[in-house]
């Protein structure tokens, strides 16, 4: 009995130290291309830097396109946001290879009509049962454009079906003069 406990603890110490011998080798190639690092392309830079203005928000809209090493940027922003069109060109403009900067993000006119019917979409479209789970995160993935009683839903939604109630439901809301549904679905 006491040569086959020795064997076993021959056995248990080779595999113990082949177990130990394989978790300090080299990375196999699946493990160093889970600790690379990503590699950011300009458009990545470039919407991280839009989502990070500080006063980026759910009634603003702000879109770009990468030419090579320009950027075109467009949108929306309140007049209350105006301060962020002039951020969001200065913040793109910062990232290394980008050489020039267009800035076609319209300020919408200020109107104490438009700011209510912001809130009164706001609180129809998020209230829905199915749409209140877009409010969640900094940037919300929904934006609502009011512009002169014209309202226009910007961003991404999960599928057709809240794409359609969001339409639904913005058009419900009273003063409205008319509701143009701009969601993409995506992920």
């Amino acid at each position: 009995m006491g040569n086959r406990a020795s064997l076993l603890k021959a056995v248990f110490a080779m595999a113990l130290m082949g177990i130990m011998g394989a978790a300090f080798s080299a990375p196999s190639a699946s493990a160093a291309a889970i600790h690379k690092p990503k590699v950011e392309t300009l458009s990545d830079q470039v919407h991280h830097q839009l989502m990070t203005l500080p006063w980026y928000g759910i009634f603003d809209n702000l879109e770009y396109q990468v030419n090579g090493s320009e950027v075109i940027l467009s949108g929306q922003v309140t007049s209350e946001h105006a301060v962020t069109k002039g951020d969001a060109a200065k913040y793109v403009k910062s990232i290394p290879g980008v050489t020039s900067v267009v800035n076609n993000i319209e300020v919408l006119p200020p109107s104490p009509f438009d700011n209510q019917i912001r809130r009164a979409e706001y609180r129809t479209v998020f209230s829905h049962a199915d749409l209140g789970r877009y409010t969640m995160g900094a940037i919300p993935p929904v934006h609502i454009i009011v512009k002169n009683g014209h309202v226009t839903l910007e961003g991404v939604v999960m599928n057709q079906m809240d794409k359609n109630i969001a339409g639904i439901v913005a058009n419900s809301v009273p003063g409205v003069f008319s509701v143009e549904n701009n969601l993409r679905i995506g992920s």
